[in-house]
C-alpha cells in the first residue's frame, strides 16, 4: 500500500484552504480581535475565552469547504 494517494489528497485540501477561508473574513476578524483583546497587556489568554467566536469561524469554514468540494 502506497502513501502517495494520502499526500496527494492532503495537498489538494491544502490548496483549497485559502479560497475557503476567504469567505469567512468577518468571522476570522471577530475571532482575531477576541484573542488579541483577551491576551492584551498582562492578561493571560484563558481556555475557552473566545469559544463563541471560534465556533462561528469553524462553522463558516466548514460551510465554505462543503461549497468548494467537487
Amino acid at each position: 500500500m502506497s502513501g502517495r494517494g494520502v499526500w496527494r489528497r492532503a495537498r489538494e485540501r491544502l490548496r483549497r484552504f485559502p479560497a475557503a477561508l476567504s469567505g469567512c473574513g468577518a468571522e476570522a476578524t471577530a475571532y482575531g480581535r477576541c484573542v488579541a483583546s483577551a491576551a492584551a497587556g498582562t492578561a493571560e489568554l484563558r481556555r475557552d475565552a473566545c469559544l463563541e467566536e471560534f465556533w462561528a469561524l469553524r462553522d463558516c469554514f466548514a460551510r465554505q469547504v462543503k461549497a468548494t468540494v467537487k
